[in-house]
């Protein structure tokens, strides 16, 4: 076990598995993030833009606020603001009033935002097929298993 990680990070022994398995954990998410960032990345966004977008996206027609697309994120954006601000810029987001707030503005993805995440679809679909090919089913379930022991709520205590 660890051979590849060795390799890879230069490193002949570990503190315990535990020590080990982080590290492989770390590489592992690393390889699939520059995957996304170079799917991405060719449409001239990031992966927290992408988020961004694909959380609209799963709210069309209507949008969210801020703050509700900030606990829907995979990486918290310290400035939520201002990735919509630039989306906004882009044409792929608009800004609208709430009805029941009108202090709160909603985000809403707007056609241009649909158009280019459909496009890019295709591309991270690729990507993801890359993990797939490399692990049998059961085994991505493992994985999707163990990540979840690993950052779920029981982790937290």
């Amino acid at each position: 076990m660890g051979r590849i990680l060795r390799q890879r990070i230069k490193q002949t022994r570990f503190d315990s598995p535990a020590h080990e398995a982080v590290l492989n954990l770390l590489v592992a998410a690393a390889h699939v993030r520059q995957l996304v960032d170079e799917a991405v990345g060719a449409y001239g966004l990031t992966q927290a833009q992408f988020n961004v977008l694909r959380i609209l996206r799963g709210a069309h027609p209507g949008g969210y606020p801020r703050g509700e697309i900030a606990t829907r994120m995979i990486d918290r954006a310290p400035d939520v603001t201002r990735l919509i601000d630039r989306l906004e810029r882009q044409g792929l987001v608009e800004r609208a009033r709430s009805g029941a707030d009108r202090r709160q503005s909603m985000a809403v993805i707007t056609g241009q935002g649909l158009d280019l995440l459909s496009r890019i679809d295709p591309a991270v679909t690729r990507a993801q097929k890359v993990i797939g090919r490399r692990l049998s089913a059961n085994d991505l379930r493992q994985l999707s298993r163990i990540c979840e022991r690993i950052y779920g709520p029981a982790a937290q205590s």
